[in-house]
C-alpha cells in the first residue's frame, strides 16, 4: 500500500468549519476510495454503484441519513443526483453530520455539486500517485517532497545543487522512476507481486474500461469510433501543439467535436492542455495549448507497446509528474508553455505571485550548453524576475551554466 501526500490536505480541510461535505474527484482507479476509507475508518462506507442499492438509498428522507449515516463516505454519487439533494438538506438542517463524496467524473459530478452544493462544500482533486508516493511502502511510510516541490515551498534551490552522488535515496528513487517511466503510476500497478503481463493486461482493461463506462457516462455517444481516433492521436502527439481544426481535418471530424473530445478527456483526468504564456493572460486562451497525457502507463496501453519512451513522451511524463506534485501540494501557481515567434520554446513555465521558473525537457544522458540555450536569456522577455532555469535530462552530473540556468538529473529532482 502506497502513502499519499494528499492525506494531510484531506483531513485539514475535513477538520475545518466549512469542511462538513468534502468532494474527492478523480480518474478511476486513483485510489479515492481507498484512502477515504483509510482515513475515516469510522465513517459509513456506501457504494453508489449497485443500482439496487442506489435506490434505496435515494428514497432516505434528509432526517433517515441524519440518524441513521450522520457520518458516511459516499462513493460514486453522481450516478445519482437524489443523494446529493439529500446531502444538501441535511448539510442545512444540522451541524454536526459529515460526508465525503467519491466520484470519478469530474463533469457529472461537478454539475450536479454546482446545482446542490454551491458553497456548501470543498472539492480537491485526486490523481495517481506522484515518484514521492511510489516510493513508499505503507500507509507509515512519510511521504517525503521533492527537491522541486521544496523549491516551490521553501526556496532553497542552492541546497539542491551537488551532485546526485550524494542524494542518498538516489537508488530508491531511480527504481520509482523506472516503474514510472513503464508503468506509470496508478496504485494498482505498484504492486510489487504483480508481474509485468499482469500490469500490462491491467493497463489494457482500464482504457478499455474507459472507453465502455467513462466516456458513455459523460455523453451519449452512437459512434466511438471518432473518440477512440482522437485518443490515439493525443497520444502519439503528446507534447505537442494542438490546432483543433488541423486535427480535425485529419481526423475527419468538425472543429468543435474535437474540442468537445478534449474538455472529455480532461474533465475525465486523462490530459491536460498546456495554455501559451503571454504578457497578456487575456491573451493566453487564444493561441495553441500543448496536450499533456497524465500517465504513461495509459500512453503504453493506447499505443500497445513495453517499454522505451520517445522524447516527446519523456517530455509529457515529466511534465505530468510536476502537475501531479504541485495539485497534491496544494501550491497556487500557474502552468504554461512558452513559443516566441522566431521559434524560442521553452517546455513548462511556472508563475507564482513574484516569479517564474522556468523547464527545459530533454531525454539526453549527457546535458550541454547547447540543449539549454533557449533558458539562457529568457529574462528579458517574462514580465516577472525569472527565479530560476531548469534543464532536466537523465545525465547524472548537476551542470551550471550561468547564475540561473541549471542543469539537474529528473530523477533526483522531482523523486
Amino acid at each position: 500500500m502506497k502513502n499519499r501526500k494528499i492525506s494531510a490536505l484531506i483531513q485539514e480541510r475535513n477538520s475545518w468549519k466549512s469542511g462538513r461535505i468534502l468532494v474527492l474527484t478523480g480518474a478511476r482507479q486513483t485510489g479515492k476510495t481507498t484512502l477515504a476509507r483509510h482515513l475515516f475508518p469510522d465513517y459509513h462506507y456506501i457504494s453508489i454503484e449497485d443500482p439496487l442499492l442506489r435506490s434505496q438509498y435515494s428514497r432516505l428522507t434528509a432526517s433517515q441519513w441524519k440518524l441513521q449515516y450522520s457520518r458516511a463516505i459516499l462513493d460514486e454519487v453522481q450516478k445519482e443526483a437524489k443523494l446529493i439533494e439529500s446531502i444538501k438538506s441535511v448539510y442545512d438542517q444540522w451541524p454536526e453530520p459529515r460526508y465525503i463524496l467519491l466520484g470519478s467524473s469530474q463533469l457529472l459530478l461537478m454539475e450536479k455539486v454546482k446545482e446542490s452544493l454551491a458553497g456548501r462544500c470543498i472539492i480537491i482533486d485526486f490523481y495517481p500517485l506522484t515518484l514521492p508516493e511510489l516510493r513508499t511502502h505503507s500507509w507509515n511510510d512519510p511521504v517525503e517532497n521533492s527537491l522541486f516541490q521544496e523549491e516551490l515551498l521553501n526556496t532553497m534551490a542552492e541546497d539542491y545543487l551537488p551532485s546526485f552522488v550524494l542524494d542518498k535515496n538516489m537508488a530508491e528513487k531511480e527504481q520509482a522512476w523506472e516503474h514510472y517511466l513503464r508503468f506509470g503510476a496508478y496504485p494498482a500497478v505498484s504492486d510489487d507481486e504483480m508481474s509485468v503481463e499482469e500490469r500490462t493486461v491491467w493497463l489494457q482493461n482500464y482504457v478499455r474500461t474507459y472507453l465502455e463506462r467513462d466516456i458513455r457516462d459523460l455523453a451519449s455517444f452512437r459512434d466511438l469510433e471518432p473518440f477512440i481516433k482522437l485518443q490515439r492521436y493525443l497520444v502519439e502527439n503528446t507534447a505537442s501543439l494542438l490546432n483543433a481544426t488541423a486535427v480535425g481535418n485529419q481526423l475527419g471530424i468538425t472543429s468543435k467535436t474535437v474540442q468537445r473530445y478534449l474538455h472529455y478527456f480532461e474533465v475525465s483526468y486523462q490530459s491536460i492542455l498546456l495554455p501559451a504564456w503571454s504578457a497578456n493572460p487575456n491573451k493566453r486562451l487564444s493561441k495553441m495549448g500543448k496536450i499533456h497525457y497524465l500517465d504513461n502507463g495509459i500512453v503504453q496501453a493506447v499505443l500497445q507497446k513495453q517499454g522505451g519512451v520517445t522524447g516527446n513522451e519523456f517530455k509529457s511524463l515529466v511534465v505530468a509528474e510536476i502537475y501531479k506534485q504541485i495539485r497534491v501540494a496544494d501550491i497556487k501557481v500557474q502552468l504554461s508553455h512558452l513559443r516566441t515567434y522566431d521559434g524560442k520554446e521553452i517546455d513548462l513555465l511556472i508563475e507564482t505571485p513574484d516569479y517564474y521558473l522556468a523547464f527545459e525537457i530533454k531525454m539526453t544522458h549527457r546535458a550541454t550548453r547547447a540543449d539549454a540555450k533557449n533558458l539562457i536569456g529568457l529574462e528579458t522577455i517574462l514580465d516577472k524576475p525569472l527565479k530560476r532555469a531548469y534543464l532536466l535530462t537523465n545525465d547524472r552530473e548537476t551542470k551550471c551554466f550561468d547564475d540561473k540556468t541549471v542543469a539537474l538529473n529528473v530523477t533526483m529532482f522531482l523523486g
